[in-house]
């Protein structure tokens, strides 16, 4: 069997609050992630539980939001709990249309003030041959704390992946300046996409007004297709970042 091309999506979901937090949107983000029907989507703040905004708001989803989002689209998806708090707590999440063989939620949090996560998922996807590793994150605000974690990733990665296993790392680097990622690119041989298509990441935050490269999709093992920013207005309604999405080819 020939594997097949992929399309993979990656979004901060912004807990499922609008740019300004005032309105719920989890409906209308379903919508219109249905409406791109990617095979794979990595998702970085995934509000999995708010009791607050469960009484708050009428049409809050009674199921947990990765499981409202994915739908009848996707039929696996994995949650990765990083932030608990009083109230609920959020994390990372990846939806698929392949099976997901099983997944580990890794807590990479630098110090006790940013709880972050690295979610690795391996989905059964026909004709690859071996699974596919797929990899949610999303780093710290300071650039210290980067470095650190981008050091565990590598070293998750050298001790649990295949050197030839075909791989995906998405998700919110919030690395603006690019010197977190340059040794996950150099110690992994990933490729960054729309450094392949474009020259460089994207601008990916505000949404409405793209000016800073946080959002990064990273390939081993793939050729990449196209690379699209998705920051119209119909999208800068919802969270404060872009949708980033790509078309692979497996090589």
């Amino acid at each position: 069997m020939m594997p097949p091309n992929l399309y993979v999506a990656s979004y901060n979901t912004h807990k499922g609050m609008s740019f300004f937090g005032g309105r719920m949107i989890l409906h209308e983000m379903r919508d219109r992630l249905h409406a791109l029907r990617p095979d794979i989507v990595f998702l970085q703040e995934v509000q999995g539980h708010h009791a607050r905004r469960h009484k708050r708001f009428a049409n809050w989803p009674s199921a947990p939001a990765e499981e409202f989002l994915a739908g009848q689209m996707w039929s696996d998806f994995a949650y990765g709990k990083n932030a608990v708090y009083e109230h609920g707590h959020h994390g990372n999440a990846v939806l698929s249309r392949f099976p997901i063989l099983k997944w580990e939620n890794e807590d990479i949090s630098d110090h006790a003030f940013e709880q972050r996560g690295l979610l690795h998922c391996q989905l059964d996807v026909p004709g690859l041959g071996q699974p596919l590793h797929a990899i949610c994150i999303h780093l710290a605000l300071t650039e210290g704390s980067r470095l650190r974690q981008i050091a565990q990733i590598i070293q998750r990665i050298r001790a649990t992946v295949p050197d030839d296993a075909p791989l995906i790392i998405a998700g919110d680097f919030n690395d603006w300046r690019g010197s977190a990622c340059a040794h996950l690119e150099s110690a992994l041989a990933l490729r960054e996409v729309f450094g392949q298509i474009h020259g460089r990441p994207a601008r990916s935050f505000p949404a409405a007004l793209p000016l800073f490269a946080l959002d990064r999709i990273y390939v081993r093992g793939f050729k990449v297709n196209t690379a699209t920013v998705l920051h119209g207005s119909a999208w800068r309604r919802l969270s404060d970042h872009a949708v980033l999405t790509t078309h692979l080819s497996p090589s």
